[in-house]
């Protein structure tokens, strides 16, 4: 198949690749540390917005929606911890910009059209299992694992403020009472969002191994009892131990399985009908 030569006809000496490297790198250092510094002032926004499923379990059993520091610097670090994290994600399109500069040179003109698809495809498919883990699996998750503390009204009562009947405390039975760590609740959070924003990216890894020749749909098709046994590891591991969340898990990365296996036989078909044309 023939191919346009890449724009960048000069071959660059190894010093210059080096130097527009080092430039790349400084300005996607400078637009992180801007985002972070900007995001700083909507960390704690966003910690509650992270935070909702949970409220909203612990609203719907009773119990007091509130979380807890267990530490002075606790809730900086966190604030700190999500203003980097939001920081990455709203300079995500300058780094990916400066990583295409740096590698566009060298690329073909039918390289660059089927790349750069792939490269809007793949935050969107980030955001698309981030927002399917914060609205439906956390929610799950949460009401599984607070499902195994009881409420104990008079400890609720003293932890809000309230006076305590002294009566009820001491003929109370010894129950256990939920009382949730931000970080603790953040950490778990972030795992799911980044499990299923990762998972969500198996569509877009294969088919972009397809285009590369590397995988084929007949394959893919042959390795399914492998993928099957595969993909319920992968949701042991990346998801507490609840059955309903791995079993989620498992029927969501399954089914981004069978829809890769589908794209990957697209592009074989689009690439046999460009070769039979150019054979005509």
């Amino acid at each position: 198949m023939a191919q346009t030569e890449p724009e960048d006809q000069a071959a660059m000496p190894l010093i210059e690749h080096l130097a527009e490297l080092r430039t790349r790198i400084i300005r996607s250092v400078l637009a992180l540390l801007v985002g972070v510094v900007l995001c700083f002032f909507i960390a704690e926004p966003t910690l509650n917005f992270i935070a909702e499923p949970i409220s909203d379990v612990l609203r719907a059993r009773g119990e007091d929606p509130r979380l807890i520091f267990t530490a002075p610097q606790e809730k900086l670090f966190v604030l700190f911890r999500i203003s980097i994290l939001l920081g990455l994600a709203v300079s995500f399109p300058v780094i990916a910009y400066q990583m295409w500069r740096f590698v566009a040179p060298g690329l073909y003109t039918n390289e660059k059209g089927a790349f750069l698809p792939f490269v809007i495809a793949s935050p969107l498919m980030f955001l698309l299992g981030a927002s399917f883990a914060h609205y439906v699996v956390t929610p799950l998750a949460m009401d599984f694992f607070i499902g195994f503390s009881d409420v104990v009204p008079a400890l609720a009562n003293l932890v809000g403020g309230q006076d305590a009947d002294p009566v009820v405390a001491q003929n109370e039975e010894l129950k256990t009472v939920f009382l949730g760590s931000v970080r603790e609740t953040l950490d778990i959070s972030l795992k799911f969002i980044f499990a299923f924003g990762i998972c969500f990216q198996l569509p877009i890894l294969l088919t972009l191994m397809g285009k590369a020749g590397l995988v084929s749909a007949d394959g893919l098709k042959a390795m399914r009892k492998y993928a099957v046994v595969g993909i319920l590891v992968v949701a042991a591991l990346v998801t507490p131990p609840d059955v309903i969340t791995q079993v989620i898990l498992f029927t969501v990365v399954y089914a981004l399985y069978e829809i890769s296996i589908w794209l990957v036989w697209w592009v074989e078909r689009k690439r046999a009908e460009e070769e039979e044309e150019e054979s005509l």
